[in-house]
């Protein structure tokens, strides 16, 4: 019997390919179970039980599915340690059933974009080809029943984490800075070593590509030295890099490729990284020259992540609710070229603020705290940096407070460093409820 815990996207798309390989299935969720996803397995005759664990019949799995989601602290999972049951990820499970080629992408930052960008440009180059993992639709349950050719899927640390047989045919590794921290027993070097984990299984016929100028990539690269095919990318060109930015333009060089930067619909240094990235492993999938570049000058980019919503008398509103981690608001802070009142706050994971204290200092004058606690916020910025500070305690509040704060050319970025689990579902909802009080000003 396969047990599943969870019954998400990925739980349910992974109960729908078991059944369909003719396993006994069992789907277990400790939470709600949302109305669409248990039609789905009512409709289908799957096995399910929420708001419990029925522990008796979770530890007669032969295998068990877990959720990402599900730390491995939780009871279930520790109980299912202690008896040896094996425990795997949605993308494994799916990975054995898998006949497509899988473009991987990982990182701390920029991961949804790049994965989204090299979707748009194999469709653009008329590739059969599907999105999974942390984007799109469950990787399991598109490979129970489509037929792709090629599979973008983005992975977090948690999907790396149950993933041991699976390989990729591309790997990106965009960037590692400290995040989810808390998951890793506050170990930087545990959650680098599971971004490392995409590397598993793959050989001198597979492709990695990773950003050189990252100082924590470039350190574990000179100390595992994969045998694999390695492409690299940054700002300048340097020795072994493929891809760098010259005289205002994007080159691939080992493709033959370039383009002006201000023709490339994304915008930002970040950004720049993200379309080396997936310029590179749209290139080694055989997409032309012609079709990236149309890519490029076309994908419209991702929600939630420097999304711009309203100009309101003169002051410019952003929302990139995506930034759950520090590096991401450092990324989302150098691109503000006016004075910029920042929203920050929510669940901390162990963050240290430092990494955006220069910028905070530089650009931004008014700090808006929006969360459950704002102690350690306040901690930090109240003696390091000149920014007014305005605390609040809901989205509606930090909104009006902006309104306030905010001058004619200046601009409100919601950028909050942090989880959206103490007032939101999630950071797409943070997002959607910005963008609707931002909106009714």
């Amino acid at each position: 019997m396969i047990v599943v815990l969870g019954a998400g996207e990925s739980g349910v798309g992974s109960a729908i390919l078991a059944q369909a390989k003719g396993y006994e299935v069992f789907v277990s969720d400790m939470s709600e179970i949302k109305p669409r996803y248990k039609e789905e397995l009512i409709r289908r005759g799957i096995d399910f039980e929420e708001k419990q664990h029925t522990m008796k019949k979770i530890l007669e799995a032969e295998e068990v599915v877990k959720s990402p989601g599900i730390p491995e602290k939780a009871p279930v999972i520790k109980a299912l340690r202690e008896k040896g049951v094996n425990i795997i990820s949605e993308i494994e499970f799916a990975g054995r059933y898998c006949k497509a080629k899988c473009i991987c992408i990982t990182g701390s930052n920029g991961k949804t974009t790049t994965t989204m960008l090299t979707y748009h440009i194999l469709k653009e180059g008329g590739y059969n080809v599907a999105l999974a993992g942390n984007v799109g639709k469950s990787f399991a349950w598109q490979v129970a029943e489509e037929n792709y050719d090629y599979y973008v899927i983005e992975l977090s640390s948690f999907q790396l984490d149950g993933m041991y047989d699976f390989r990729a045919d591309i790997a990106i590794l965009l960037n590692i800075t400290p995040d989810h921290l808390d998951r890793y027993e506050y170990q930087f070097q545990n959650y680098i070593n599971s971004k490392f984990r995409i590397l598993q299984n793959m050989g001198i016929e597979q492709h990695f590509i990773y950003w050189s100028e990252d100082p924590v990539v470039k350190a574990e690269m000179q100390k595992r030295m994969p045998d694999v095919t390695i492409h690299s990318f940054s700002d300048e060109k340097e020795t072994g890099n493929e891809a760098w930015i010259e005289n205002g333009k994007l080159r691939l060089d080992k493709f033959d490729f370039e383009i002006a930067t201000d023709k490339i619909t994304i915008k930002g240094r970040h950004n720049m990284y993200n379309s080396m990235a997936a310029g590179i492993a749209a290139a080694l999938s055989g997409i032309t020259n012609e079709a990236i570049r149309r890519a490029f000058m076309t994908f419209k980019g991702v929600e939630h992540r420097l999304e711009y919503v309203a100009t309101i008398r003169g002051v410019k509103y952003i929302n990139d609710s995506k930034a759950t981690n520090v590096n991401s608001c450092w990324y989302a802070l150098q691109t503000m070229t006016t004075p910029v009142v920042l929203i920050l706050g929510g669940t901390d994971k162990g963050n240290d603020y430092s990494e955006i204290l220069d910028l905070v200092k530089e650009k931004v004058h008014t700090l808006v705290f929006m969360g459950v606690d704002n102690k350690k916020l306040n901690e930090f910025f109240g003696t390091r940096c000149n920014c007014k500070i305005v605390d609040t305690d809901n989205l509606q509040d930090a909104v009006n407070a902006c309104y306030r704060e905010a001058k004619d050319g200046d601009t409100v970025l919601l950028s909050p460093c942090c989880a959206s689990f103490d007032l939101f579902k999630n950071y797409e909802n943070r997002g959607d409820l910005f963008k609707e009080a931002v909106k009714k000003l």
